[in-house]
């Protein structure tokens, strides 16, 4: 059993997750790799849905899983069971923060919602993820990654015009609530050092949803006219997006004037620079299609090493487009030291995106079995802590 890097900001506190499938459980991931204990509650027999979220699996759990619950302790708790609810109680207790994805409404019934766990401890940090949020006609709805993608507006912006809708390539709702959760649980217990209480914290999947719109609204309330997709780019910046190479693909982000100058000069074409059809990132926008297309005509006919090079020795930014092998083995990020598990071991993963003092969180190993800790939930509360908050 792995346990979280000493020294890390959240060493000392307790979060029970009483979560499952992406938000709930990345939100508490976060927290573990922040140093918390993180004690995961999952149903008898079965656990966590993303337990079976296979292939591959390792261990006979999912990789799904091992990625968002590693660093973590499982005990099994029947939530239809008077018993299982009073252990609930008791782990709250004791604990600084609660984070829960249930279905719509079914924490308050049972009698676990934060109304009732905050009164009986006024310094808990109570942290529900809902779908479509906590008030409103569709609050009661169940809600999944890619139905808020679509519902949220983002598949409208996401793919190419006149193809169907894709939804973004990773679980960036679920993920991106589970960060709003985080963060939330993070200034919930910052202002608890102040007032000695608790607090109730409440997020959505289509809140984020919302949230990745941010700048997509301003734009259309001004404009009047819906966003475009994009494809690998931008409706505002141009050239800004992949082209294809003599072997594979190269985003070009030649976000300004200067820029597509000397992007100009790189691909032979310096008179693009003074024609008025390009010479301004508005009128670029006008002639996004024949410009990225002469740019293309070019870039198709040298590898991507080839431009990368000139490219970089121009100052133009670039990027190949990467497979996930080709990222974990670029040595970029061997130096970051972010990678958890050597390149032949059965699993690896990212660690947090973040350093404290120069350290990155360590939270290493696989997710646990299923109830591994279950004898944590006897004889509760009265456990001593593996260390003191200040």
């Amino acid at each position: 059993m792995t346990t979280p890097s000493p020294g890390m900001p959240l060493d000392g506190f307790r979060v029970i997750e009483i979560g499952h499938s992406v938000a709930a459980p990345y939100a508490a991931l976060i927290l573990a790799e922040l140093g918390a204990e993180v004690i995961k509650i999952e149903r008898p027999g079965k656990g966590d849905d993303a337990r079976a979220w296979g292939p591959p699996f390792h261990d006979d759990m999912a990789t799904m899983f091992h990625a968002l619950n590693r660093g973590k302790k499982s005990v099994e708790v029947d939530l239809k069971s008077t018993e299982g609810i009073a252990t609930i109680k008791a782990l709250a207790r004791d604990a600084d923060a609660v984070i829960q994805n249930l279905r719509p409404g079914l924490a308050d019934k049972l009698g676990i919602g934060g109304e009732a766990l905050t009164v009986e401890n006024e310094r808990l940090v109570y942290a529900s993820i809902h779908a479509f949020g906590s008030k409103g006609p569709l609050a009661d709805r169940p809600g999944y990654d890619p139905l808020m993608q679509a519902f949220g507006g983002i598949m409208s912006v996401t793919g190419e015009e006149g193809r169907p809708s894709v939804r973004v390539g990773t679980s960036i709702i679920d993920m991106g609530t589970g960060m709003w959760t985080a963060m939330g649980v993070v200034a919930a217990l910052l202002k608890r050092e102040q007032s000695g209480r608790g607090g109730i914290v409440d997020a959505s999947l289509f809140e984020t949803a919302l949230g990745w719109m941010v700048y997509h609204l301003p734009a259309y309330t001004r404009s009047r006219e819906l966003p475009a997709k994009a494809g690998s780019g931008t409706t505002t910046i141009v050239p800004y997006q992949a082209f294809e190479t003599a072997d594979g693909e190269l985003v070009i982000a030649a976000g300004n004037d200067n820029l597509f100058k000397r992007l100009s000069a790189v691909l032979d074409r310096t008179e693009w620079a003074e024609d008025l059809r390009y010479a301004t990132n508005p009128k670029r926008v006008e002639s996004k299609a024949e410009l990225c297309a002469a740019i293309e005509a070019i870039t198709r006919t040298q590898q991507t090493s080839v431009w990368m090079e000139r490219l970089e020795a121009a100052g133009v930014p670039c990027a190949p487009v990467q497979t996930i092998d080709q990222v974990a083995a670029h040595p970029q990020t061997e130096a970051l030291d972010i990678l958890r598990g050597e390149a032949d071991d059965a699993l690896q993963f990212f660690a947090l995106p973040l350093h404290f003092d120069g350290r990155r969180p360590n939270v290493d190993g696989p997710a646990p079995p299923l109830g591994r800790d279950n004898d944590l939930a006897r004889g509760w509360p009265g456990r001593a802590r593996s260390s003191t908050k200040a």
